[in-house]
């Protein structure tokens, strides 16, 4: 509660005061600084190049992967150096900047090549920072889908609780298995960060389309861990942030299976938080996570109309009514990418008799998408709604 003549915190900076999409990139770079991924003097380093230069993506491209190449260098001289732990931490450093470098590109050969080297970066890092943690493929419809486990701490033989964490329409596993597993780990909890249809890895290189039909590729994931020696598979939840809020609810209503639910970042009729996006787009406005042209990619179609066509499946109305495993939803109440009365209907209309709603607000920290300003804060009470309720 504020104390008298105490001002109200409201909305977290905006790094480029007139571009709110480059200022949301920027804030995802900072908030991986907790994880050991980046560090804030060398992100303003790369701000401080690209001012003046706002909505020019090829030149936020440069910047961020001229710093990932100084950091490679530096993980270079440590592995040079038998310096293993010095030389981890660079390329997770790496990893961090080239991967947000190809953020805003449209797909071509260049998007392509800086996402390589964030893969490659993030592999060497995660080696030699947390060896809990493996790249492993998860069966999928005569294909895989690539995902990264991080064991649990604790005995080696223990048959954990187990969390499948899915990304957003432009987040990855890799971010995820460090904002998600890292916090999971530290309670004994096992995490599959996993890139479903229409992200990461498995749109960039295996060209596999988003799909409304989520339960799909979250039955496979639950059907790896449940198979592994290290895994309790009746305590296996999912999980979903950003538009993983819709993923995640839509994956516990169709597989009962699962144990549990989070949606970090509460969606429920993602057709229609992309009408007002829409507006947005067409209106000249930034204030989107995305470029347009990355939704109609991660959907596998050629134009908005069509996308939008497609998103009219993506809606939890007659859906929600059928989770009835234990639910959580956590939202931050200054969310502009998605208003916060999006995780208050998902919240109304989930079937579960223990179901909790959180929302954040800007004098906590964390109002802000996913807790943009304060991931640490929304990992930390994830983390312990699910080592509860597992």
């Amino acid at each position: 509660m504020n104390t008298p003549g105490e001002k109200k915190i409201r909305h977290w900076f905006q790094y480029f005061p007139n571009h709110y999409m480059w200022s949301q990139g920027m804030g995802m770079a900072i908030e991986m600084i907790p994880w050991g991924a980046a560090a804030m003097g060398e992100i303003d380093q790369v701000g401080q190049r690209l001012l003046g230069r706002e909505g020019d993506n090829e030149a936020w491209c440069d910047e961020w992967s001229r710093m990932a190449e100084k950091m490679e260098r530096r993980a270079e001289e440590a592995v040079a150096a038998k310096h293993v732990l010095t030389a981890g931490t660079y390329y997770l450093h790496a990893a961090t900047y080239y991967g947000y470098g190809e953020r805003y590109l449209h797909l071509g050969e260049r998007k392509l090549s800086v996402y390589r080297e964030h893969l490659r970066c993030f592999a060497e890092g995660m080696s030699r920072r947390h060896p809990n943690a493996e790249r492993v493929e998860v069966p999928y419809e005569g294909t895989t889908l690539p995902a990264w486990f991080m064991r649990g701490k604790g005995p080696n033989a223990a048959k954990n609780p187990t969390v499948v964490f899915f990304n957003g329409l432009d987040g990855t596993k890799e971010v995820g298995i460090l904002y998600g597993g890292l916090a999971l780990a530290e309670r004994g909890i096992n995490t599959l960060a996993i890139d479903g249809p229409g992200q990461g890895e498995a749109l960039r290189l295996q060209n596999i389309a988003s799909r409304y039909d989520w339960e799909v590729p979250a039955r496979a994931a639950y059907e790896y861990v449940a198979g592994r020696a290290d895994v309790d598979p009746a305590r296996v939840a999912v999980m979903g942030i950003s538009m993983g809020g819709y993923f995640a609810p839509r994956a516990a209503a169709m597989e009962p299976r699962f144990a549990a639910c989070v949606a970090w970042g509460g969606h429920f009729d993602y057709h229609e938080s992309w009408i007002r996006r829409r507006r947005e787009i067409e209106s000249g406005g930034t204030k989107v996570s995305a470029p347009h042209f990355h939704l109609l990619w991660v959907l596998g179609v050629p134009d908005m109309d069509a996308a939008m066509e497609k998103l009219k499946r993506y809606t939890l109305a007659g859906v929600a009514e059928k989770v009835t495993c234990p639910f959580l939803v956590v939202h931050g109440e200054n969310d502009t990418i998605v208003p916060v009365e999006y995780a208050r209907r998902l919240y109304a209309a989930v079937g579960s008799k223990n179901k909790s709603i959180r929302v954040f607000t800007a004098d906590e920290g964390g109002s802000e998408h996913c807790q943009g300003d304060n991931r640490v804060l929304g990992a930390s009470y994830v983390a312990d709604w699910l080592a509860d309720n597992l």
